[in-house]
Protein backbone atom coordinates (compact mmCIF):
# COMPACT_ATOMS: atom_id res chain seq x y z
CA UNK A 1 0.00 0.00 0.00
CA UNK A 2 1.48 3.08 -1.19
CA UNK A 3 1.74 5.73 2.04
CA UNK A 4 0.19 8.46 3.47
CA UNK A 5 1.87 12.24 3.64
CA UNK A 6 0.75 14.28 7.01
CA UNK A 7 1.45 17.80 7.38
CA UNK A 8 0.47 19.26 10.93
CA UNK A 9 0.16 22.74 11.03
CA UNK A 10 1.14 25.37 13.63
CA UNK A 11 -2.80 25.24 15.46
CA UNK A 12 -1.62 21.62 15.17
CA UNK A 13 1.56 21.34 16.98
CA UNK A 14 0.68 24.19 19.55
CA UNK A 15 1.22 22.76 22.40
CA UNK A 16 1.67 19.02 24.19
CA UNK A 17 -2.34 18.77 23.94
CA UNK A 18 -2.28 19.73 20.52
CA UNK A 19 0.77 16.94 20.22
CA UNK A 20 -1.07 14.09 22.01
CA UNK A 21 -4.02 14.51 19.45
CA UNK A 22 -1.30 14.84 16.25
CA UNK A 23 0.36 11.46 17.45
CA UNK A 24 -3.33 9.83 17.82
CA UNK A 25 -3.74 11.00 14.25
CA UNK A 26 -0.77 9.22 13.05
CA UNK A 27 -1.34 6.27 15.29
CA UNK A 28 -4.70 5.46 13.80
CA UNK A 29 -3.46 4.74 10.52
CA UNK A 30 -0.27 2.79 9.87
CA UNK A 31 0.47 4.28 6.73
CA UNK A 32 1.04 8.08 8.31
CA UNK A 33 4.55 6.71 7.63
CA UNK A 34 5.77 10.59 6.72
CA UNK A 35 4.88 13.59 8.67
CA UNK A 36 5.71 17.07 7.92
CA UNK A 37 5.86 19.69 11.05
CA UNK A 38 5.19 23.44 11.35
CA UNK A 39 6.40 25.48 13.97
CA UNK A 40 4.85 25.93 17.23
CA UNK A 41 1.73 28.53 16.69
CA UNK A 42 -0.81 30.37 19.00
CA UNK A 43 -2.39 28.49 21.67
CA UNK A 44 -4.69 31.66 22.02
CA UNK A 45 -5.79 35.18 20.23
CA UNK A 46 -3.72 36.66 22.86
CA UNK A 47 -0.08 34.34 22.31
CA UNK A 48 2.61 34.72 19.63
CA UNK A 49 4.03 32.09 17.35
CA UNK A 50 7.09 30.58 17.66
CA UNK A 51 8.46 31.94 14.06
CA UNK A 52 7.79 35.29 14.89
CA UNK A 53 9.15 35.09 17.94
CA UNK A 54 12.53 33.97 15.96
CA UNK A 55 12.50 36.58 13.44
CA UNK A 56 12.37 38.64 16.28
CA UNK A 57 15.29 37.26 18.06
CA UNK A 58 17.35 38.13 14.65
CA UNK A 59 15.80 41.30 14.05
CA UNK A 60 17.68 42.54 17.42
CA UNK A 61 20.86 40.17 16.83
CA UNK A 62 21.17 41.98 13.54
CA UNK A 63 20.66 45.52 15.31
CA UNK A 64 23.29 44.23 17.75
CA UNK A 65 20.80 44.25 20.61
CA UNK A 66 20.16 41.82 23.60
CA UNK A 67 18.20 38.89 22.20
CA UNK A 68 18.60 37.07 25.09
CA UNK A 69 14.89 37.58 26.68
CA UNK A 70 13.17 36.46 23.26
CA UNK A 71 15.11 33.36 23.17
CA UNK A 72 14.20 32.50 26.39
CA UNK A 73 10.35 32.66 25.81
CA UNK A 74 11.24 30.31 22.71
CA UNK A 75 12.71 28.58 24.95
CA UNK A 76 10.09 27.60 27.64
CA UNK A 77 7.51 26.91 24.81
CA UNK A 78 9.12 24.18 23.57
CA UNK A 79 10.66 23.29 27.28
CA UNK A 80 6.75 23.41 28.73
CA UNK A 81 5.89 20.64 25.17
CA UNK A 82 8.98 18.47 26.49
CA UNK A 83 8.13 18.33 29.99
CA UNK A 84 4.51 17.56 29.82
CA UNK A 85 5.23 14.54 27.19
CA UNK A 86 7.71 13.24 28.48
CA UNK A 87 9.87 13.96 25.87
CA UNK A 88 13.96 13.53 25.82
CA UNK A 89 15.80 15.99 24.22
CA UNK A 90 19.01 18.19 24.36
CA UNK A 91 17.00 21.95 23.91
CA UNK A 92 19.78 23.64 26.34
CA UNK A 93 22.51 22.48 23.63
CA UNK A 94 20.24 23.32 20.84
CA UNK A 95 18.90 26.73 22.00
CA UNK A 96 22.66 27.20 22.78
CA UNK A 97 24.11 26.87 19.55
CA UNK A 98 21.34 28.99 17.75
CA UNK A 99 22.60 31.73 20.00
CA UNK A 100 25.75 31.58 19.29
CA UNK A 101 25.25 31.59 15.62
CA UNK A 102 22.98 34.24 15.75
CA UNK A 103 25.86 36.33 17.57
CA UNK A 104 28.77 35.50 15.21
CA UNK A 105 26.75 36.10 12.06
CA UNK A 106 23.06 36.36 12.02
CA UNK A 107 21.26 35.02 9.02
CA UNK A 108 17.27 35.87 9.07
CA UNK A 109 16.60 32.67 7.01
CA UNK A 110 18.21 30.29 9.26
CA UNK A 111 16.53 31.89 12.74
CA UNK A 112 13.35 31.55 10.64
CA UNK A 113 13.56 27.69 10.17
CA UNK A 114 14.69 26.91 13.56
CA UNK A 115 10.79 26.69 14.87
CA UNK A 116 10.37 23.68 12.16
CA UNK A 117 13.46 22.03 12.81
CA UNK A 118 12.72 22.19 16.64
CA UNK A 119 9.09 21.06 16.58
CA UNK A 120 10.23 18.27 14.07
CA UNK A 121 13.00 17.12 16.73
CA UNK A 122 10.36 16.74 18.92
CA UNK A 123 7.93 15.25 17.12
CA UNK A 124 9.65 12.48 16.07
CA UNK A 125 11.23 11.61 19.72
CA UNK A 126 7.77 11.50 20.72
CA UNK A 127 6.59 9.51 17.92
CA UNK A 128 9.50 6.66 17.76
CA UNK A 129 10.21 8.41 14.11
CA UNK A 130 13.63 9.32 12.04
CA UNK A 131 14.08 12.75 11.93
CA UNK A 132 15.50 14.02 8.29
CA UNK A 133 16.48 17.27 8.03
CA UNK A 134 14.69 19.25 5.79
CA UNK A 135 18.32 21.07 4.65
CA UNK A 136 19.58 18.17 3.71
CA UNK A 137 17.14 17.69 0.61
CA UNK A 138 15.26 20.45 -0.23
CA UNK A 139 17.77 22.04 -2.98
CA UNK A 140 17.69 25.57 -3.23
CA UNK A 141 20.17 27.69 -5.06
CA UNK A 142 22.45 30.04 -3.63
CA UNK A 143 20.45 32.80 -4.04
CA UNK A 144 17.19 31.63 -2.63
CA UNK A 145 15.67 29.34 -5.79
CA UNK A 146 13.58 26.71 -5.59
CA UNK A 147 15.32 23.47 -7.35
CA UNK A 148 12.15 21.30 -7.67
CA UNK A 149 13.65 18.36 -9.39
CA UNK A 150 16.90 18.58 -7.26
CA UNK A 151 14.49 18.32 -4.30
CA UNK A 152 12.87 15.59 -5.31
CA UNK A 153 15.64 13.58 -6.48
CA UNK A 154 17.27 13.91 -3.05
CA UNK A 155 14.10 13.72 -1.09
CA UNK A 156 13.52 10.46 -2.41
CA UNK A 157 16.61 9.32 -1.82
CA UNK A 158 16.33 10.85 1.98
CA UNK A 159 13.21 8.94 2.57
CA UNK A 160 13.58 5.72 0.87
CA UNK A 161 15.54 3.95 3.68
CA UNK A 162 13.35 5.15 6.22
CA UNK A 163 9.90 3.38 6.92
CA UNK A 164 8.66 6.12 9.36
CA UNK A 165 9.84 9.94 9.53
CA UNK A 166 9.34 13.59 10.65
CA UNK A 167 10.27 16.03 7.96
CA UNK A 168 10.45 19.68 9.13
CA UNK A 169 8.34 22.21 6.59
CA UNK A 170 9.24 25.68 5.28
CA UNK A 171 12.79 25.31 4.29
CA UNK A 172 15.45 23.75 2.91
CA UNK A 173 19.58 24.64 1.45
CA UNK A 174 21.83 25.28 -1.04
CA UNK A 175 25.06 23.30 -1.57
CA UNK A 176 27.02 25.36 0.71
CA UNK A 177 24.49 24.06 3.58
CA UNK A 178 22.81 27.89 3.88
CA UNK A 179 19.29 27.72 5.12
CA UNK A 180 16.91 29.21 2.52
CA UNK A 181 12.93 29.41 3.62
CA UNK A 182 9.84 29.34 1.54
CA UNK A 183 7.37 32.65 2.20
CA UNK A 184 4.74 32.05 5.22
CA UNK A 185 3.03 29.15 5.00
CA UNK A 186 5.04 27.35 3.48
CA UNK A 187 5.59 23.86 5.50
CA UNK A 188 2.53 22.81 3.28
CA UNK A 189 4.65 23.12 0.09
CA UNK A 190 7.57 20.63 2.16
CA UNK A 191 4.29 18.21 2.97
CA UNK A 192 3.68 18.35 -1.43
CA UNK A 193 7.04 17.67 -2.12
CA UNK A 194 7.37 14.76 0.71
CA UNK A 195 3.66 13.34 -0.79
CA UNK A 196 5.57 13.44 -4.64
CA UNK A 197 8.76 11.83 -3.67
CA UNK A 198 7.74 8.88 -1.65
CA UNK A 199 4.68 8.65 -4.50
CA UNK A 200 2.22 9.34 -1.81
CA UNK A 201 -1.83 7.96 -2.36
CA UNK A 202 -2.58 10.72 -0.21
CA UNK A 203 -1.21 14.20 1.14
CA UNK A 204 -2.85 15.36 4.47
CA UNK A 205 -2.73 18.76 5.82
CA UNK A 206 -3.78 19.20 9.14
CA UNK A 207 -5.31 22.59 10.01
CA UNK A 208 -7.50 24.08 12.77
CA UNK A 209 -10.77 23.57 10.10
CA UNK A 210 -12.93 21.47 8.54
CA UNK A 211 -11.58 22.03 5.18
CA UNK A 212 -12.66 24.64 2.89
CA UNK A 213 -15.42 26.93 3.28
CA UNK A 214 -17.59 28.21 0.16
CA UNK A 215 -16.78 31.76 1.48
CA UNK A 216 -15.42 34.14 3.93
CA UNK A 217 -17.10 33.29 7.23
CA UNK A 218 -16.59 36.80 8.18
CA UNK A 219 -19.04 37.96 5.88
CA UNK A 220 -21.21 35.54 5.09
CA UNK A 221 -21.84 33.50 9.23
CA UNK A 222 -21.48 29.93 8.42
CA UNK A 223 -20.95 29.29 4.93
CA UNK A 224 -20.35 25.71 4.60
CA UNK A 225 -17.44 23.31 4.12
CA UNK A 226 -16.82 22.38 0.08
CA UNK A 227 -16.29 18.84 0.26
CA UNK A 228 -14.46 18.05 -3.09
CA UNK A 229 -12.61 20.41 -5.10
CA UNK A 230 -10.57 20.20 -8.20
CA UNK A 231 -7.20 21.90 -8.25
CA UNK A 232 -7.95 24.05 -10.80
CA UNK A 233 -11.08 25.40 -8.99
CA UNK A 234 -8.65 25.85 -5.87
CA UNK A 235 -6.17 27.46 -7.66
CA UNK A 236 -8.57 30.31 -8.31
CA UNK A 237 -10.18 30.54 -5.25
CA UNK A 238 -6.23 30.27 -3.86
CA UNK A 239 -5.42 33.17 -5.89
CA UNK A 240 -8.06 35.53 -3.89
CA UNK A 241 -6.74 34.74 -0.45
CA UNK A 242 -9.86 31.89 0.15
CA UNK A 243 -7.45 28.75 1.13
CA UNK A 244 -6.34 27.09 4.05
CA UNK A 245 -3.46 25.82 1.60
CA UNK A 246 -0.27 27.37 0.30
CA UNK A 247 -1.08 27.92 -3.14
CA UNK A 248 2.36 26.30 -4.21
CA UNK A 249 1.70 23.28 -2.30
CA UNK A 250 -0.82 22.29 -5.39
CA UNK A 251 2.25 22.06 -8.32
CA UNK A 252 3.97 18.92 -6.74
CA UNK A 253 0.90 16.31 -6.35
CA UNK A 254 -1.37 17.82 -9.40
CA UNK A 255 2.02 16.89 -11.40
CA UNK A 256 1.95 13.52 -9.79
CA UNK A 257 -1.95 12.93 -9.21
CA UNK A 258 -1.60 12.98 -5.42
CA UNK A 259 -5.37 14.08 -3.84
CA UNK A 260 -5.12 16.12 -0.97
CA UNK A 261 -7.37 16.39 1.55
CA UNK A 262 -7.52 19.66 4.26
CA UNK A 263 -8.39 17.76 7.60
CA UNK A 264 -9.06 19.39 11.21
CA UNK A 265 -6.46 18.31 14.11
CA UNK A 266 -9.90 19.27 16.29
CA UNK A 267 -12.30 17.31 14.63
CA UNK A 268 -10.50 14.44 13.33
CA UNK A 269 -13.34 12.67 12.45
CA UNK A 270 -14.61 15.27 9.66
CA UNK A 271 -14.02 14.61 6.27
CA UNK A 272 -12.72 17.54 5.13
CA UNK A 273 -12.29 18.59 1.95
CA UNK A 274 -10.87 16.84 -0.48
CA UNK A 275 -8.85 17.74 -3.87
CA UNK A 276 -8.11 16.25 -6.78
CA UNK A 277 -8.22 16.29 -10.55
CA UNK A 278 -11.76 15.68 -10.57
CA UNK A 279 -14.16 18.11 -10.46
CA UNK A 280 -17.42 17.61 -8.80
CA UNK A 281 -20.00 16.81 -11.07
CA UNK A 282 -22.36 20.15 -12.81
CA UNK A 283 -25.24 18.44 -11.40
CA UNK A 284 -24.43 18.49 -8.15
CA UNK A 285 -23.22 22.41 -8.12
CA UNK A 286 -22.50 24.87 -10.18
CA UNK A 287 -20.59 26.90 -8.10
CA UNK A 288 -17.86 25.80 -5.97
CA UNK A 289 -16.84 28.48 -3.78
CA UNK A 290 -17.31 32.44 -4.02
CA UNK A 291 -13.58 34.21 -2.95
CA UNK A 292 -12.53 38.49 -3.35
CA UNK A 293 -9.85 40.54 -2.39
CA UNK A 294 -9.32 44.59 -1.92
CA UNK A 295 -7.53 46.53 -2.31
CA UNK A 296 -7.24 47.07 -6.79
CA UNK A 297 -6.26 49.97 -9.44
CA UNK A 298 -7.83 50.17 -12.70
CA UNK A 299 -5.85 51.99 -15.69
CA UNK A 300 -7.59 52.74 -18.62
CA UNK A 301 -5.72 53.02 -22.07
CA UNK A 302 -8.02 54.98 -24.68
CA UNK A 303 -6.28 55.44 -28.19
CA UNK A 304 -8.33 55.56 -31.51
CA UNK A 305 -7.21 52.22 -34.18
CA UNK A 306 -5.73 50.62 -31.14
CA UNK A 307 -6.52 47.42 -32.31
CA UNK A 308 -4.51 48.25 -35.69
CA UNK A 309 -1.17 49.13 -33.70
CA UNK A 310 1.13 45.97 -33.23
CA UNK A 311 2.68 45.63 -29.77
CA UNK A 312 0.31 48.25 -28.48
CA UNK A 313 -0.60 46.00 -25.51
CA UNK A 314 2.75 44.71 -24.71
CA UNK A 315 4.48 47.85 -24.80
CA UNK A 316 1.91 49.01 -22.01
CA UNK A 317 2.51 45.67 -19.85
CA UNK A 318 6.16 46.27 -20.45
CA UNK A 319 6.01 49.74 -18.81
CA UNK A 320 4.49 48.03 -15.63
CA UNK A 321 6.79 45.47 -16.25
CA UNK A 322 9.99 47.70 -16.10
CA UNK A 323 8.75 48.86 -12.97
CA UNK A 324 7.74 45.70 -11.20
CA UNK A 325 4.23 46.03 -11.28
CA UNK A 326 2.39 42.54 -12.66
CA UNK A 327 -0.94 42.91 -14.07
CA UNK A 328 -3.57 40.90 -12.60
CA UNK A 329 -6.41 40.93 -15.52
CA UNK A 330 -6.99 42.59 -18.95
CA UNK A 331 -10.06 43.53 -20.13
CA UNK A 332 -9.84 45.30 -23.70
CA UNK A 333 -12.67 46.88 -26.24
CA UNK A 334 -11.45 48.01 -29.81
CA UNK A 335 -10.13 51.26 -28.52
CA UNK A 336 -9.73 51.04 -25.09
CA UNK A 337 -7.27 48.56 -22.77
CA UNK A 338 -7.70 48.16 -18.84
CA UNK A 339 -5.34 47.01 -16.17
CA UNK A 340 -6.13 45.68 -13.26
CA UNK A 341 -2.86 46.24 -11.16
CA UNK A 342 -2.33 45.72 -6.89
CA UNK A 343 -2.64 49.24 -5.47
CA UNK A 344 0.17 48.99 -3.66
CA UNK A 345 2.62 48.08 -6.25
CA UNK A 346 1.19 50.83 -8.78
CA UNK A 347 1.32 53.50 -5.78
CA UNK A 348 4.78 52.98 -5.53
CA UNK A 349 5.86 54.01 -9.12
CA UNK A 350 2.64 55.54 -10.07
CA UNK A 351 3.66 59.01 -11.41
CA UNK A 352 6.59 57.41 -13.70
CA UNK A 353 4.72 54.72 -15.33
CA UNK A 354 1.96 57.37 -16.08
CA UNK A 355 4.78 59.47 -17.79
CA UNK A 356 6.17 56.97 -19.46
CA UNK A 357 2.99 55.33 -20.68
CA UNK A 358 2.46 58.97 -22.08
CA UNK A 359 5.62 59.52 -23.80
CA UNK A 360 5.72 56.12 -24.99
CA UNK A 361 2.25 55.19 -26.25
CA UNK A 362 0.69 58.76 -26.26
CA UNK A 363 -3.08 57.51 -25.44
CA UNK A 364 -5.84 59.81 -26.68
CA UNK A 365 -7.20 59.30 -22.64
CA UNK A 366 -5.40 57.92 -19.71
CA UNK A 367 -6.98 57.57 -16.55
CA UNK A 368 -6.78 55.62 -12.88
CA UNK A 369 -9.58 54.73 -10.93
CA UNK A 370 -8.59 53.38 -7.38
CA UNK A 371 -10.66 51.28 -4.93
CA UNK A 372 -11.77 48.53 -7.03
CA UNK A 373 -12.35 44.70 -4.94
CA UNK A 374 -12.91 41.39 -7.39
CA UNK A 375 -14.73 38.74 -6.41
CA UNK A 376 -14.41 35.02 -8.36
CA UNK A 377 -17.27 32.90 -8.29
CA UNK A 378 -15.80 29.44 -9.00
CA UNK A 379 -17.10 26.05 -10.66
CA UNK A 380 -16.10 23.68 -13.19
CA UNK A 381 -20.04 22.80 -13.25
CA UNK A 382 -20.63 26.89 -14.85
CA UNK A 383 -19.57 25.79 -18.03
CA UNK A 384 -22.65 23.39 -18.27
CA UNK A 385 -25.40 25.54 -16.73
CA UNK A 386 -27.68 28.11 -18.13
CA UNK A 387 -28.01 31.04 -16.44
CA UNK A 388 -25.02 31.01 -14.03
CA UNK A 389 -23.88 34.56 -14.84
CA UNK A 390 -26.68 36.10 -15.12
CA UNK A 391 -27.93 34.66 -11.74
CA UNK A 392 -24.56 36.42 -10.62
CA UNK A 393 -25.77 39.51 -11.99
CA UNK A 394 -28.68 39.95 -10.39
CA UNK A 395 -28.06 39.23 -7.21
CA UNK A 396 -25.34 41.66 -7.37
CA UNK A 397 -27.71 44.28 -8.92
CA UNK A 398 -30.09 43.23 -6.32
CA UNK A 399 -27.98 43.96 -3.76
CA UNK A 400 -27.59 48.04 -5.45
CA UNK A 401 -23.95 47.82 -6.52
CA UNK A 402 -22.66 48.27 -9.53
CA UNK A 403 -20.21 46.54 -11.63
CA UNK A 404 -17.65 48.03 -12.73
CA UNK A 405 -15.46 44.94 -14.51
CA UNK A 406 -16.34 41.36 -15.77
CA UNK A 407 -13.81 39.26 -16.71
CA UNK A 408 -14.64 35.39 -17.58
CA UNK A 409 -11.78 33.08 -18.79
CA UNK A 410 -12.06 31.03 -21.46
CA UNK A 411 -12.56 26.99 -19.52
CA UNK A 412 -15.71 28.96 -18.30
CA UNK A 413 -14.06 27.99 -14.72
CA UNK A 414 -14.54 31.03 -13.32
CA UNK A 415 -16.69 34.80 -13.69
CA UNK A 416 -14.55 37.79 -11.83
CA UNK A 417 -16.53 41.06 -11.51
CA UNK A 418 -15.11 44.03 -9.85
CA UNK A 419 -17.08 46.17 -7.66
CA UNK A 420 -16.50 48.99 -5.64
CA UNK A 421 -14.58 48.58 -2.59
CA UNK A 422 -17.56 49.84 -0.61
CA UNK A 423 -19.97 47.27 -2.28
CA UNK A 424 -17.57 44.91 -1.81
CA UNK A 425 -19.57 42.80 1.19
CA UNK A 426 -23.06 43.18 -0.09
CA UNK A 427 -22.08 41.91 -3.31
CA UNK A 428 -20.53 38.31 -2.17
CA UNK A 429 -23.16 38.08 0.25
CA UNK A 430 -25.81 38.55 -3.04
CA UNK A 431 -24.07 35.62 -4.75
CA UNK A 432 -23.91 33.31 -1.66
CA UNK A 433 -27.19 33.86 -1.28
CA UNK A 434 -27.99 33.00 -5.05
CA UNK A 435 -26.58 29.73 -4.79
Amino acid sequence: MKPIVAKFGGSSLADAAQFRKAAEIVRADADRRYIVASAPGKRDQSDVKVTDLLYRCYDLAAAGRDFAPVLAQIRARFAEIMAELSIDFPLDDELDAIAARLREAPERDFMASRGEYLNSKLLAAYLGFRFIDAADAVRFTTDGRFLAEGTNEALASALRGADYAVVPGFYGADDTGRVHTFTRGGSDVTGALVARAVNARLYENWTDVSGMLFTDPRIVPNPGTIDRISYRELRELSYMGASVLHEDAVFPVRAAGIPINIRNTNRPDDAGTMISHNPPAATERPVTGVAGRRGFTVLQVEMSLMNNEIGFGARLLNILAAHGVSFEHCPTGIDTMSVVMDSASFNACREAVLRQIELQLRPDHLSVEEGLALIAVVGHGMGGTRGVAARVFSAVAGAGVNIRMIDQGSSELNIIIGVDDSGYEAAIRAICAAF
